[in-house]
């Protein structure tokens, strides 16, 4: 099983870790989730239109931005569309959907971001 999603274009990712200063030194900025324990068989997720919207941060080691994909930020499992963007020693990317559920988001000047349809175990 594994997950399906997008990956942050790395030729776009050190302009948008400048643009976005990490705030805890473990930096991910790696990609968005679809879904996750998918089988291999399952298929990639469509081209889309992204952009970064807001950002998440709970001050005790879990940053995140959001992401809108194609005019929405709400992921069909009900959770919300991110980039896990820095976390610190001894927290986890997964946290970032819990952070967003319990704290929300802070918009940002909307800033387009190129995602590249894949799959990785998760």
């Amino acid at each position: 099983m594994g997950v399906i999603g997008w990956l942050v274009d790395e030729t776009q990712r050190l302009d948008l870790l400048a643009r976005f200063a990490p705030v805890y030194p473990q930096v991910v900025a790696h990609h968005v989730t679809l879904k996750s324990g998918v089988p291999d068989t399952e298929p990639l997720p469509p081209q889309v239109q992204a952009e970064i919207v807001g950002e998440a941060d709970d001050g005790e080691g879990v940053q995140a931005l959001v992401v809108r994909l194609d005019g929405t930020t709400d992921r069909p499992d009900g959770s919300t569309f991110h980039i896990t963007w820095s976390l610190a020693e001894g927290r986890r990317a997964r946290e970032s959907n819990d952070v967003i559920a319990a704290r929300g988001w802070k918009p940002v000047p909307p800033t387009p971001v190129r995602l590249i349809p894949t799959r990785f175990q998760g």
